[in-house]
């Protein structure tokens, strides 16, 4: 059952954003329900498997794609956007060039998106409670299965690039995303054109070729895929472009053009916690699992748990400047308890004997 609206929609739609920008979003559209073409490059992405691991991108079957299957009654999805680029964090490429420290992709740095997206959302649809009086609705920030850069393309917030990220003029791409399922038939938002043309910076900066071709990403190349969602070992091959990313990988956003009037994000929850924008990564293989916990709490990066934290880790340190240092730090962790710890120390300390041979 669709909600009616106590007054003209456009009028609310424009409340809606005021209200939004009050809250720290510094965006919002509404799209309709029609994903079908979002739907079917889904579709042949999985049939590619392009997802590896990532069971949970098909076991929903269509609800992905048709809110309403997910949430019935759902006539409209009012997207949001909020910038989160530290504006207190090391600047990303030196780190990335200092092999004795970790990269932390920058969406990582502080507190978990996702909590602080949904109470921010969840305050935004109870303002608009306050205005037309109960209505359905759901709020989500990467809690469900839905096409978030999908319909936040639909609802206007940008277009999705080659790197299958979305993109916005003024904001590049440092922002995350959440949604409000409702019920409420709001007027929609127009897409925009999309501005990647012929560039191909993308493609060519990812530094294990996951973006096989524009607008496909093979997860099963991607570095966030490989140090976030792949909860066994690390494919040899792809270790040494890793490099020190221990925590996701921002390259193909460091290289996109538009991320050059990227602004800084506002919100204090997002600047770095615990130096992780820049650490030592022997300081951070030392952590038991308890200072992995703590110094993780209220992070997103404590989800990937303290052995592939490790893991991690080790990859990292075997493509680090051979010291005595790094391999004493790895030699340490030789009979720890995971197999998936042990197996790439074994890997790493193989990596600094070449480099000390030389």
């Amino acid at each position: 059952m669709t909600t009616d609206l106590p007054h003209d929609g456009a009028e609310l739609t424009a409340q809606i954003r005021c209200w939004a920008l009050e809250l720290g979003f510094h965006a919002v559209g509404i799209a309709d329900l029609d994903l079908s073409k979002a739907e079917a490059h889904l579709q042949r992405w999985l049939d590619a498997g392009f997802h590896g691991e990532m069971a949970y991108m098909s076991r929903h079957g269509r609800k992905r794609t048709r809110p309403a299957e997910l949430i019935p009654g759902t006539v409209r999805v009012i997207s949001a956007r909020m910038n989160y680029q530290p504006d207190d964090s090391r600047e990303p490429w030196s780190v990335l060039a200092d092999s004795s420290r970790g990269y932390v992709s920058r969406y990582a740095l502080g507190r978990d998106y996702h909590k602080v997206m949904r109470i921010g959302l969840k305050r935004l649809a109870l303002r608009i409670q306050d205005q037309v009086g109960p209505y359905g609705y759901r709020v989500f920030s990467d809690s469900a299965p839905v096409m978030e850069k999908a319909l936040a393309e639909k609802a206007g917030l940008g277009w999705i690039g080659k790197h299958s990220n979305l993109l916005n003029r003024e904001a590049g791409s440092w922002f995350f995303l959440g949604e409000i399922y409702t019920d409420l038939p709001l007027p929609t938002d127009s897409p925009v054109k999309e501005h990647c043309g012929t560039c191909r910076a993308c493609l060519d900066g990812c530094p294990t070729g996951a973006i096989v071709a524009p607008y496909q990403v093979d997860a099963r190349r991607c570095i966030s895929y490989l140090t976030i969602e792949l909860r066994g070992r690390i494919p040899t091959a792809l270790r040494r472009p890793m490099g020190n990313r221990i925590y996701g990988c921002d390259d193909c956003q460091l290289v996109c053009p538009w991320n050059r009037f990227a602004p800084n994000g506002e919100n204090a929850d997002f600047q770095p916690r615990n130096n992780l924008d820049a650490p030592e990564l022997i300081e951070l293989f030392a952590w038991t699992e308890q200072q992995f916990l703590a110094r993780t709490e209220g992070s997103a990066i404590r989800r990937i748990g303290h052995a592939c934290w490790l893991r991690n880790i080790a990859v990292a340190l075997g493509n680090a400047a051979h010291t005595p240092l790094v391999v004493a730090a790895l030699q340490s962790r030789l009979q720890h308890s995971d197999e998936r710890v042990r197996e790439h120390v074994i890997w790493a300390l193989a990596e600094q004997a070449d480099k000390g041979a030389k």
